[in-house]
């Protein structure tokens, strides 16, 4: 079964009014949480990353949730479940790479238990008083796209170090930077609703997350999508930059009058359903869209 069909069902079966976006926000605590795992051999391997760069991304793909919410990160529970294996060196220097993550946020406890594999579990709180908060039901038509940065180079980065290589790539890859300045320019200034989310699973992801949940069209003109023109050099670049994932750029729709520093415009807000890139409907995604279970 695929991610999005098991979201559904929980949601179905709960009937949860918080479940849809990334983060739940908690409108009568002024809070917004969110919650992600991550588990070896699925979301990292040891081969590729040491524990200071396993902390440090087990924290920052959190704090990109609750920068995608629009709200200001501020507090992190830590669950680990560590194989025999696993020693005390490892543990500090993963907790030394979350701290240096973290910076304003506050890591405030958590739980260890064994386990034959190592399995990360990480909560985020982040406040919301003085910010406007984003669901991705908000895109309206007339309204502009943006990002706050870069796509393709983590992508990029898992290839090199399947490639047994090490440069700006493999470092997007394994450290990744929550854009938490872009963020908060939107939500402290923003008077509107506005959609946004991150692009953890892919910029098409996001693109197509905010069109179902919007009910729009979100018309891309690639050309204007920022990206490390040295990714030019893999084959079918072009992929990485729209299925790629794990850049934790954001995607932002807002009006048309309303700008601030850093953004990149890469199209437009339509009437209609789904993604099309330089006029063309995307249609042949399903095989590439990022999906944490595999296919029986």
């Amino acid at each position: 079964m695929k991610e999005k069909e098991l979201i559904k069902l929980i949601k179905d079966t709960v009937k949860s009014k918080y479940i849809g976006d990334d983060c739940a926000y908690l409108k009568d605590l002024n809070l917004v949480m969110s919650q992600d795992n991550l588990v070896e051999d699925v979301h990292f391997s040891l081969k590729f990353t040491n524990a200071f760069e396993l902390g440090y991304k087990s924290a920052m793909v959190n704090i990109s949730d609750i920068a995608a919410s629009g709200a200001e990160p501020s507090y992190l529970t830590v669950g680990l479940s560590l194989p025999p294996y696993i020693g005390n060196i490892f543990v500090e220097d993963f907790f030394k790479g979350m701290q240096q993550a973290c910076r304003n946020v506050e890591i405030i406890g958590g739980d260890i238990t064994g386990s034959d594999k190592i399995f990360i579990s990480v909560t985020a709180a982040g406040k919301t008083l003085g910010r406007k908060i984003s669901s991705r039901k908000n895109a309206k038509p007339g309204y502009k796209i943006i990002v706050s940065g870069i796509h393709g180079s983590s992508g990029a980065g898992l290839k090199e170090l399947f490639n047994g290589n090490k440069n700006k790539f493999t470092r997007a890859h394994l450290m990744p930077e929550a854009q938490t300045e872009f963020s908060k320019k939107i939500a402290e200034n923003i008077k509107c609703d506005y959609a946004m989310m991150d692009t953890s699973d892919g910029l098409m992801d996001a693109l197509i997350q905010i069109s179902e949940a919007s009910n729009v069209l979100m018309s891309v003109n690639f050309e204007k999508i920022p990206y490390d023109k040295d990714i030019e050099k893999f084959e079918n670049f072009k992929d990485l930059i729209f299925y790629g994932g794990e850049d934790y750029q954001l995607v932002a729709c807002v009006p048309e009058n309303f700008n601030i520093d850093g953004a990149y415009e890469i199209g437009a807000v339509k009437a209609g359903q789904g993604v099309e890139i330089d006029g063309k409907i995307i249609d042949d995604t399903e095989t590439k869209l990022f999906n944490h279970f595999k296919e029986p």
